[in-house]
């Protein structure tokens, strides 16, 4: 009973501070005096309110944009700035992978095939092993290993031949376009682009603990084209330092080789890691397999190269991926935009006609295609990459909170909404309205760039309604957008517009305040 009343007492003092005082407390259903024909929005309107709420915490009347549509019980539409193209950070996911699950098929698997134009003689096999990669966003160490582990088990343990690897799968003469990030690390992860070579997300994990012997540092996977200069200093057991308190740089040598040196201090018993993008998607995916192959005993004596698999080459092994819902989970969940990038282009590849020659620009075209026929308006809609890393992709909040409504209704609305970031839970959303009273009632996508700051998804009023809701904040500064954001979800849970109402448009924005 003590839980129940501290969780009661916790909920009521995180309303104070997300509803405020006289903004958002004020009664939100309308009142009766609009059935006289009166043309003036009440106060108490819930998009108003928002708008108003918007306005002062972000010094601009047009920062903020809000869709909010009632799926299964009573309710009120709401708009504020909703017809207004906004870039939309992460929220643009949704999109992609929703479209994914439609057009490709929630079972949809990607094939990796491992073929030679030799024969087996004894323990070697005598001829080049060949990877005919087929597009997977996730073809990881750990599967790699159970595959290339089958050789060993053939009783291989020689590949007298070359190592190729053939990426003729996606079709991308310009390769993607640029993002250009303002932070100082051009090598982390959530910057990996897509490629048919990608293995393993393209990242290295670096370790450094301190034990007895001083500090160790190594990383996963272990290749011979990166090497660590470990100059960080082993301290008496004491409090684990954060990630930020060691520095990771890493120096390219004209021979393709990286040196990465880490510096810190770290107390015995604790250590630090970092994960990192260092090489071209062909070198490192050779050197991963290579490294894998000496793993499980089987040794190489060719060249990594490039080039496409002969028509008789015989099949000697293949790794299927995970089901593509198992894969949109990870996107959303985790927010990945190089798996969101490398669905993108599949659905280009999947679906290429006469005349296609860019699988990014077929997997747009196959997104807008698709978004028509179910009746949405694509106008000023702009994709660019499939993951909303992107200063160009544009979205309004009426297209997307329509998409979400379509995905309501679509045989596919569990696996959307399962790969989605549970309010206070999972997810990038595990941090966000804790001891609010809304912990898991919602799923919510969250999108965050510089200057950016989205949300998307279906949240549930204490009327047990679910609402598609989308919010976006496009400002300078937007570091506050997200407080405004999450006033939107607790808000619309506490407070629905569930009322009578009028609406109207407004000609200066195009949008529509309820």
């Amino acid at each position: 009973m003590d839980r129940l009343i501290r969780n009661r007492w916790l909920a009521r003092a995180t309303a104070s501070l997300l509803l405020g005082a006289g903004v958002v407390v004020g009664a939100l259903n309308a009142p009766a005096a609009l059935a006289d024909g009166k043309d003036d929005l009440p106060n108490g309107l819930w998009s108003q309110q928002m708008a108003a709420y918007a306005a002062e915490s972000l010094h601009s009347d047009g920062a903020l944009s809000v869709a909010a549509v009632p799926l299964n019980g009573p309710g009120i539409d709401q708009y504020v700035n909703a017809d207004v193209p906004r870039s939309p950070g992460s929220i643009m996911k949704l999109v992609t992978t929703y479209a994914a699950l439609e057009v490709l098929g929630p079972t949809h698997r990607w094939t990796t095939d491992f073929l030679t134009d030799g024969t087996m003689v004894g323990d070697t096999l005598k001829g080049n092993l060949y990877v005919r990669f087929g597009g997977d966003p996730k073809l990881t160490i750990e599967r790699l290993w159970d595959t290339l582990r089958e050789l060993r088990d053939m009783g291989i343990t020689h590949i007298d031949g070359h190592l190729v690897l053939d990426g003729q799968y996606f079709q991308l003469p310009d390769g993607f376009p640029a993002f250009e990030d303002n932070g100082n690390n051009p090598y982390a992860p959530f910057l990996v682009e897509p490629s048919a070579y990608l293995t393993n997300l393209n990242l290295l994990q670096f370790q450094v603990r301190a034990d007895e012997r001083g500090t160790q540092a190594w990383s996963t996977p272990s290749i011979p084209d990166v090497r660590i200069d470990n100059r960080v200093t082993a301290l008496p057991e004491g409090r684990c330092p954060g990630r930020g308190g060691f520095d990771w740089t890493p120096t390219f040598s004209d021979d393709g080789q990286v040196t990465v040196r880490v510096t810190g201090a770290l107390p015995k018993g604790c250590r630090s890691t970092a994960y990192l993008s260092l090489l071209p998607h062909v070198q490192y995916s050779a050197a991963l397999i290579r490294s894998v192959l000496k793993g499980v005993g089987v040794d190489i004596t060719g060249a990594s190269l490039t080039g496409n698999t002969p028509e008789d080459a015989s099949l000697v092994m293949r790794t299927t991926s995970p089901d593509l819902v198992s894969m949109v989970r990870d996107i959303n969940k985790w927010s990945s935009n190089v798996m969101a990038r490398q669905l993108l282009l599949t659905l280009g590849a999947e679906n290429r006609r006469e005349g296609d020659a860019d699988d990014r620009l077929a997997g747009i075209r196959v997104i807008k295609e698709w978004l028509e026929g179910k009746g949405i308006n694509t106008a000023e809609l702009v994709i660019d990459n499939g993951a909303g890393l992107s200063r160009d992709a544009r979205i309004t909040a009426r297209q997307q909170v329509r998409i979400l409504q379509a995905a309501w209704n679509s045989p596919y609305a569990a696996d959307l909404m399962t790969s989605m970031p549970i309010i206070a839970m999972d997810g990038t959303m595990a941090r966000r309205l804790r001891n609010s009273g809304l912990d898991g009632q919602g799923r919510i996508k969250t999108g965050y760039l510089e200057n950016v700051r989205s949300i998307a998804g279906f949240a549930r009023d204490e009327n047990d309604t679910t609402w598609a809701v989308v919010g976006m904040v496009n400002n300078d500064p937007a570091w506050n957008g997200q407080a405004v954001l999450d006033r939107v979800l607790y808000s619309l849970h506490f407070r629905p517009p569930t009322g009578t109402t009028v609406s109207r448009a407004s000609t200066a924005t195009g949008s529509t305040v309820q």
